[in-house]
């Protein structure tokens, strides 16, 4: 199956903890960082998840979000740190490509918020992802 979704980061599943209708998901991606998923529980058992299993973590661009640093009192859990690789800004928006441990990311933003944030190759940078954007597909 080919996807529309640039973000896909492996890894594999660590822990799950389960609600009445929603899971939270931890996976260890390869690069060694934790991402977390809150999926339902419908779709755990669908993918058949446990600890151990290899998954890919989906996230579309324009659900990653950036950061100059690490952010405190954030409900956001996912914070991961890179380093932007390039950026291409058309009229309105731009495509921000970052490089995280064990992978990339392609962030989707405002021109606007590439040039407040100064952010050019080499930038330091911290991608955050609510972990409701994040879907998980077994490997």
């Amino acid at each position: 199956m080919s996807l529309s979704i640039r973000n896909q980061l492996p890894g594999t599943v660590t822990g799950i903890t389960a609600g009445e209708a929603m899971a939270t998901v931890t996976v260890r991606l390869d690069g060694g960082q934790d991402i977390t998923a809150a999926i339902t529980l419908d779709a755990v058992k669908d993918l058949g998840l446990a600890e151990g299993s290899a998954v890919r973590a989906l996230v579309k661009s324009t659900e990653v979000s950036l950061a100059t640093g690490t952010v405190e009192g954030l409900s956001i859990r996912n914070q991961l740190p890179g380093t932007v690789d390039d950026v291409v800004a058309g009229g309105a928006m731009a495509s921000v490509k970052v490089s995280v441990q064990g992978g990339e990311l392609t962030s989707a933003i405002t021109k606007d918020a590439v040039t407040d944030l100064a952010l050019v190759p080499g930038s330091s940078v911290v991608a955050l992802i609510k972990s409701t954007e994040v879907s998980l597909a077994t490997a």
